[in-house]
């Protein structure tokens, strides 16, 4: 390549124009690392965060495209044609995200899609990322496993969000106590343990539940701990309802269950937990009497 053929190249408009996107690139990309790193020194909060991280990157996508735009701008006259073109082009890479919104979850819920339960720990462009909980493990904990979930899919499959408006769940345990037992007894100690346990969600549980009546089509209803009681051929089952953080279902029920036994067994067998029980009949004697076959 002559000097002529050089100089041609460097002064060729369209090399100029990939340089300065090269150097507009380098430019965005260390201002994007630079706010994100002071977000991860400033901000405490992880769930605030991680979504100001979110952003600067989505704004860092965002000025690239216009800037590629402005650059291969041959007329001032079409910037408007240009920003409406990187504005659709914006709008065709974000609509999976958008997908996203649509379907009710962000960052922290608790969901289940298609069969896959987990919490939310990303929403990218494309995909949204559970840490899935269940399967083998019981008790609503986390598997290990990573699972990544096409956004699209919201509009396929029903999303059962657990945490969304309303971060609570409804829970029960069934207790069966003795016939015999003083059964008034059981459920004042039952009545004493639901409460002291679950006053905390209890409180906040209703305060969420007014912003819901406000805000859905949903009767008023009682967060209160309740607890019935039935009959069967065996025992009787109490059972106890009542609302917990989604999180804190197992824990819960742990202290619980702990409590309940600590307080059975301090009424001194007046009230006492049922299991089945097999009663074997004795069998009645064989009186076995061997007679003599012989000729006489």
């Amino acid at each position: 390549m002559d000097t002529t053929q050089l100089e041609n190249f460097l002064f060729d408009p369209t090399i100029g124009k990939i340089v300065a996107v090269i150097v507009g690139f380098l430019v965005i990309q260390t201002l994007v690392r630079l706010l994100s790193r002071t977000v991860e020194e400033q901000v405490r909060e992880r769930g605030i965060r991680y979504q100001v991280r979110r952003l600067i990157t989505l704004t860092g996508y965002i000025s690239f495209v216009v800037f590629i735009t402005l650059v291969f701008s041959d007329q001032l006259s079409s910037l408007t044609v240009a920003l409406g073109v990187a504005g659709a082009g914006i709008a065709f890479a974000l609509q999976e995200v958008i997908s996203s919104i649509a379907g009710f979850y962000k960052i922290g819920d608790r969901v289940q899609l298609g069969g896959i339960k987990g919490d939310v720990i990303d929403i990218a462009i494309l995909r949204t990322t559970l840490m899935e909980i269940g399967e083998w493990v019981k008790g609503d904990q986390y598997s290990g496993r990573i699972v990544r979930i096409a956004n699209s899919f919201v509009f396929k499959e029903p999303v059962f969000n657990y945490s969304g408006d309303f971060p609570f769940l409804w829970d029960e345990i069934v207790l069966p106590v003795k016939y015999g037992s003083d059964h008034n007894s059981a459920r004042q100690i039952l009545q004493r343990v639901i409460d002291a346990e679950t006053v905390e969600y209890t409180q906040k549980a209703s305060q969420v539940w007014g912003r819901m009546t406000k805000k859905y089509l949903v009767e008023e209803t009682t967060v209160e701990p309740t607890i019935n009681l039935a009959l069967n051929d065996n025992w009787i089952d109490f059972t106890v309802r009542y609302v917990v953080d989604f999180k804190k279902r197992r824990s819960t029920k742990d202290r619980v269950f702990t409590r309940i036994l600590d307080e059975f067994e301090k009424t001194d067998g007046k009230v006492a937990i049922a299991s089945t029980t097999i009663h074997l009949v004795d069998m009645p004697a064989l009186d076995v009497r061997l007679r003599d076959a012989s000729p006489s």
